[in-house]
């Protein structure tokens, strides 16, 4: 890539983030695929089909990010299992306030999950203001 508002720094990401943080899911899964360096591979297939690097990279960024909620829903095993735990702590406390928990902690997880599916005119969870 030529163009230097194309320039990308490809980097790890370490960081710490509280157990109530929205992203905290997404973040964990950039933090663990951060921690391998991909080039090898696609400069192996970069000289393998005769496509430049730089497109190879652009076409793995373009075919991610169009994938939109279906990338999403393949990189969450997690947040299903999440899913599950609230589920099941609330009807082993078997109370109406456990449930509405449980509601409002489900809610939150399909709100991320369907973040991918809005247009950048519509507001994201994280313009929102937080209580």
């Amino acid at each position: 890539m030529t163009d230097s508002a194309s320039t990308v720094v490809l980097e790890p990401y370490r960081a710490t983030w509280s157990a109530d943080d929205l992203h905290a899911n997404f973040k964990s899964e950039v933090a663990v695929y951060t921690t391998h360096d991909p080039l090898p591979t696609l400069r192996n297939l970069s000289v393998d089909t005769g496509v430049p690097l730089g497109a190879i990279v652009r076409f793995v960024l373009v075919k991610y990010a169009a994938s939109g909620a279906d990338a999403l829903l393949n990189m969450t095993p997690i947040v299903f299992r999440q899913m599950q735990d609230h589920v099941a702590a609330a009807e082993a406390a078997d109370t109406d306030a456990a449930r509405l928990e449980a509601y409002a902690r489900l809610k939150s997880m399909i709100g991320w999950l369907a973040w991918a599916e809005r247009s950048p005119a519509e507001p994201r969870r994280s313009d929102a203001q937080t209580d």
